[in-house]
């Protein structure tokens, strides 16, 4: 069956026989999506619980500002190095010893970083945790996409957006709270127990889907891919580094200058993609592009990169506009943006719901519409907008960018050949993690060149502020508009009669 006929068939043969006998049905198959779904929300909902405990490590262990930065940009270039692997794992081996080796490194990683006596271990703590963390998602969209009926995958992907979008709205919430009456160590602790009970119930309950298969696995293009997701990442990070203003003001230098780590990043890349060109064609790829063959999926993973972009490089800019031209505390920064994550998460049933019935484009096109008008409004405010008027931008913002996740991420890997999805679901996290990297630099960087444009030309620096935040938005419009465009061209895949495909 060629690519363009699996597109039309989307992943309805993986119903076939061949991968029938081997999977869960009806409320065992609805059980280990659940399962996996908990255990996602845990596990993202700790990614995001340090952004507002740096401060207080920072005294507690001696480190600056750059260096506890650390604790958060090693856990991104850990995840950029081990997603990518995951399309290896999800062929390679059965559903329960991939979650329990995920739970295993997450629950280790949790103990040490609660116990930890200084920074070296707690790093070495949070990493333990962004392995286990790396393959969670790409396990739990590939499962879905396995079990789930395509007519009923909108739905269910609706529940995944609940993960992706409430976990990091509430985790610094949570953080917060825990920190103003307990150590850091209780972030930790709090965690701990509810991993190790997930690890439990999936050591008992979890049932393995699908069929796994001998596939060998290219050293050398895992080399690559360390090095060009790492080294990208990395340099990205870099350019949106001290944006939150450290107390040591960024200062220090890093340990690999910026445009260097970009360079190594960029060239491994390149000769990565090239590997997998030549490997693909022997079925030994570690991430196999063919995906990309399927039109529906190489539109949606752009559209996504654009959404999760504008998401993250919103998420930094408004709280540094809210901080430092409307004089708000972090406290009441972080209560602000909170609603919008929530409206994201209680969305995404309804979302899916609607693509079940009607398709993508009834959502996509609404929501970039929003997602653009909202990037206009942005560019007005002032030192005087009303934070209640943020707080309903960033809430409508959510919702746009609601209506576009759970069809995005149903209408690509619903387009993607049955054989190809753990491929395609290592991907799509991965792009995830590139674009909000690339997002959170783009905004910080166009910010920076106008404030400091504009402090040249006597401006105060709230004022400069507020234009350089401007700036950042109007490129938002630009980049929001491309997804204005391409909603258009998403489709819904059709699911195949029985047997297609074989």
């Amino acid at each position: 069956m060629t690519d363009s006929a699996y597109e039309k068939s989307g992943v309805a043969t993986l119903e076939a026989p061949a991968v029938e006998a081997a999977k869960p049905t009806g409320k065992r198959a609805r059980r280990v999506i659940w399962l996996l779904l908990s255990a996602a929300f845990v596990m993202i909902l700790n990614e995001t619980i340090m952004a507002v405990a740096l401060s207080e490590l920072m005294d507690d262990l001696n480190v600056v500002a750059r260096t506890a930065q650390w604790l958060t940009t090693a856990f991104m270039l850990t995840m950029a190095v081990v997603i990518p692997i995951t399309g290896f794992l999800l062929q390679r081996f059965n559903t329960r010893p991939i979650f329990m080796g995920a739970m295993g490194f997450f629950s280790l990683g949790t103990l040490t970083a609660a116990s930890a006596p200084g920074f070296e271990v707690l790093l070495a703590g949070r990493i333990l945790q962004a392995c286990g963390t790396a393959v969670i998602i790409p396990l739990l969209m590939n499962t879905i996409m396995t079990l789930v009926p395509a007519a009923e995958r909108g739905k269910m992907m609706g529940n995944i957006s609940i993960v992706i979008s409430v976990a990091p709205a509430i985790g610094p919430t949570i953080s917060g709270v825990i920190l103003s009456v307990l150590d850091w160590r209780w972030m930790f602790l709090l965690i701990l127990p509810i991993a190790l009970v997930a690890t439990y119930i999936g050591y008992l309950r979890i049932e393995n889907v699908g069929e796994p298969k001998r596939v060998p696995i290219d050293v050398f293009s895992v080399v690559l891919s360390a090095l060009g997701f790492g080294g990208l990442l990395y340099g990205l990070s870099q350019i949106g580094g001290g944006a939150e203003g450290g107390t040591d003001g960024g200062a220090q230098p890093s340990p690999m200058p910026m445009w260097i780590a970009l360079g190594v990043g960029l060239v491994s890349l390149v000769v990565f993609v090239l590997r997998q060109i030549r490997l693909q064609r022997e079925d030994r790829a570690l991430l196999d592009l063919r995906t990309f063959k399927s039109m529906n999926f190489s539109v949606s993973i752009g559209m996504i990169m654009i959404s999760m972009g504008t998401l993250f490089g919103t998420v930094i800019l408004l709280p540094i506009y809210t901080q430092k031209v409307l004089e708000l505390s972090p406290l009441f920064t972080g209560l602000l943006l909170l609603p919008g994550g929530l409206v994201m998460g209680l969305m995404g049933p309804i979302v899916g719901r609607i693509f079940d019935r009607f398709g993508p484009r009834v959502l996509l096109v609404p929501g970039a519409l929003i997602m653009t008008v909202i990037m206009v409004l942005l560019t007005f405010v002032g030192e005087d907008t009303s934070p209640y008027s943020l707080l309903a931008g960033h809430m409508l913002l959510s919702a746009g960018l609601a209506a576009l996740m759970t069809p995005l991420f149903t209408a690509g890997l619903g387009s993607v050949r049955p054989d190809l999805v753990p491929h395609g679901s290592a991907i799509l996290a991965t792009s995830q993690q590139v674009a909000g990297a690339a997002g959170t630099a783009l905004f910080v960087t166009v910010m920076a060149i106008q404030v400091a444009a504009s402090t040249a030309g006597g401006a105060s620096e709230a004022t400069a502020l507020t234009e350089g935040v401007r700036a950042a938005f109007f490129v938002g419009i630009i980049t929001s508009v491309l997804a204005v465009i391409a909603a258009f061209f998403v489709r819904k895949p059709e699911e195949a009669p029985e047997g297609a495909g074989h």
